[in-house]
C-alpha cells in the first residue's frame, strides 16, 4: 500500500510540475506578446487559471500529507496524554468523511462541463471540472491513508516532512 502512495505522490507532483511549467509558458508568452506585438492572445489568461486551480486540486492532498495545511498544533500538542493523537485522528477522519461526502457534487459539477467550453480556449469544461474530483479523491485518500496508520500504529498522525525538509 506504502507503494502505492508514493506512486500517487510521485505522480501528483509530476503532474504539479507539468501545470506550472505550462502556467509559466503561458504567463511568458503572454508578457513577451504585450511587450513586443501588437496584440495578445487572449487564451493564454484563461490557461493560467485553469493550470492554478489543477496546481490547487493536485497539491491538496500533498499538503495534507507534507503537514503544509493549516493546523492548530498549537493547541492539539499541548494537550496531556493522548489527547493530541486522538485529535489528529478525528481531524484525519473527518477530513476524509467530507472529501467523500463532496465526491457527488463533484462528480454533478464535472458532468455538467460537458455541455460548455472554455470561452476562449475552446475547451469542454468537464476536463477543467475534473479537478474537483481529483481534489476530493487525492484528499480522501491521503487522509485514509493518515487513519489507516494510525489505527495500525506505523504512524502518529504527525504531518509527514519530505527528507528535503529535515
Amino acid at each position: 500500500m506504502t507503494r502505492a502512495f508514493k506512486g500517487l505522490e510521485g505522480l501528483c507532483r509530476l503532474l504539479i510540475l507539468a501545470a506550472f511549467l505550462v502556467l509559466s509558458g503561458s504567463v511568458l508568452l503572454q508578457v513577451f506578446a504585450r511587450t513586443f506585438l501588437s496584440s495578445a492572445p487572449v487564451w493564454t489568461e484563461e490557461l493560467t487559471r485553469f493550470c492554478l486551480i489543477y496546481i490547487g486540486a493536485l497539491g491538496a492532498g500533498l499538503a495534507l500529507r507534507s503537514g503544509d495545511m493549516v493546523n492548530v498544533d498549537l493547541l492539539c500538542e499541548r494537550l496531556p496524554g493522548r489527547a493530541p493523537w486522538v485529535l489528529r485522528l478525528i481531524c484525519a477522519v473527518l477530513t476524509a468523511g467530507f472529501a467523500i461526502a463532496l465526491l457527488s457534487a463533484a462528480w454533478r459539477y464535472t458532468a455538467i462541463g460537458s455541455r460548455q467550453t472554455a470561452a476562449s480556449l475552446g475547451v469542454r469544461m468537464d476536463f477543467i471540472h475534473a479537478s474537483m474530483l481529483i481534489l476530493f479523491i487525492t484528499l480522501a485518500l491521503w487522509a485514509l491513508m493518515r487513519v489507516f496508520e494510525m489505527l495500525t500504529g506505523r504512524h502518529d498522525g504527525r504531518p509527514v516532512r519530505s527528507a528535503e525538509e529535515i
